[in-house]
């Protein structure tokens, strides 16, 4: 018997018992479901959600590789085993030296993310007697990416239990929740552990436990993994040129780093028609401007050099495109389906409301530059009520070209 039967004859033997949601959910994610409609109408489509998600997964997949040889390649540059990188395609940066440590290190974090995210939906669906939903494929590969190479694998369990539940299922599970599960759970981290996401020594693999030994007297360098932005929100010069910051080859959280490979996906998601290209681009014209209003107070000199908002407002307007979270954030969590504005008009306006207050955020706050975060999450709330007044202006025009019609 092979194992799409015995798959099928455990769906049966357990067809409305309470552990039918789990055997099900296992069948129909290694196979299609063999259920159609029959009647009424409907709507006939070669897309559902589990294959959305699974292209979610596909334009996220460079990202995590990338990632994993970038762990690496800071962890042995910030140790001195290597000097720097010697092109996007030398043999400095793609070694298996890197792909060790970053296998090491990154895939307990995807384990523990889809184990401990999986298994709160699976008791759930057995709990309240729904279908296993596939909407948390794509969040299960979303918090590894978004999070410290060095995060303990516990905290992300306890703050994944906290964003399934919490983000998700209280509102009813996918489809129905109005904060991104994702960003749940990285705000989570952030506000219960915040010193293990943020400062200079989480980003880079091995700087906590040689910080530590320094602390004990051993005689050993200090590691510093400080990312461009905690740099410049402390006022220093960053050291990486905008060809490192575009590549990727800066510290960061796992799949943040590289924008070229996401601007990658982003292209991908809007030729598969998954992604919203209004949500994107609009971001970053509302990132754009909001930079460029910022570099302009400070060539007026409104503002001294002394400040500690100087640095992070002289950026070149651009450069925020290419550091920090904003990038990935916009491309695959700004324009999650469930959690963003639905009309087209609204899609501009949550958009490019998500890059102003981005950059508003990152500029204002130096304890927390990266303000991506934060700007989703809040335009996420407001989402529906940009939709609403959307709808409502729509109607208004065609109500006021009836009366002229009428009269």
């Amino acid at each position: 018997m092979s194992l799409k039967d015995k798959l099928h004859s455990l769906k049966l033997k357990y067809k409305g018992k309470k552990m039918a949601p789990a055997f099900n959910a296992i069948h129909t994610f290694l196979y299609l479901p063999n259920e159609i409609t029959h009647s009424g109408a409907h709507v006939r489509g070669a897309d559902d959600l589990k294959r959305t998600m699974n292209t979610v997964i596909m334009a996220l997949l460079p990202c995590l590789i990338f990632g994993m040889f970038n762990a690496g390649y800071q962890h042995h540059l910030a140790i001195g085993e290597i000097t720097a990188v010697d092109g996007f395609f030398g043999s400095a940066f793609w070694s298996i030296d890197n792909l060790v440590v970053g296998l090491w290190k990154v895939l307990p974090l995807v384990v523990i993310s889809y184990g401990v995210g999986l298994a709160v939906e699976f008791l759930f669906a057995v709990i309240k007697g729904h279908e296993v939903e596939e909407g948390y494929l794509v969040t299960g590969m979303l918090v590894p990416l978004i999070v410290p190479v060095d995060t303990p694998l516990w905290m992300l369990a306890v703050a994944v239990v906290f964003g399934v539940v919490i983000g998700k299922e209280v509102f009813g599970g996918t489809g129905m929740n109005i904060l991104n599960p994702a960003l749940t759970i990285r705000a989570f981290l952030f506000f219960a552990y915040p010193t293990w996401m943020s400062g200079d020594k989480v980003w880079v693999h091995g700087a906590v436990e040689r910080a530590n030994e320094i602390a004990g007297g051993a005689q050993l360098d200090a590691i510093s993994g400080e990312t461009v932005l905690g740099a410049l929100a402390q006022g220093k010069q960053v050291a990486y040129s905008a060809s490192d910051m575009f590549l990727g080859f800066i510290p960061g959280s796992v799949g943040e780093t590289s924008a070229l490979l996401i601007l990658l996906g982003a292209l991908f998601l809007v030729f598969t028609k998954i992604g919203s290209w209004r949500i994107m681009l609009s971001a970053v014209l509302g990132a754009l401007v909001m930079g460029l209003i910022f570099n302009g107070v400070v060539s007026a000199e409104w503002i001294g050099t002394g400040s500690k908002f100087y640095s992070l407002m002289s950026t070149e307007f651009w450069h925020h495109l290419i550091i920090g979270g904003f990038a990935f954030g916009v491309v695959f969590m700004a324009t999650d389906p469930v959690t963003a504005s639905q009309t087209n008009k609204g899609k501009w306006i949550y958009g490019f409301l998500i890059g102003f207050i981005s950059i508003l955020i990152r500029v204002f706050n130096p304890a927390y530059p990266e303000g991506v975060m934060l700007a989703i999450l809040l335009m996420n709330v407001f989402a529906p009520t940009v939709d609403h007044y959307v709808v409502q202006g729509n109607i208004k025009k065609r109500m006021k070209r009836l009366k002229v019609k009428t009269a």
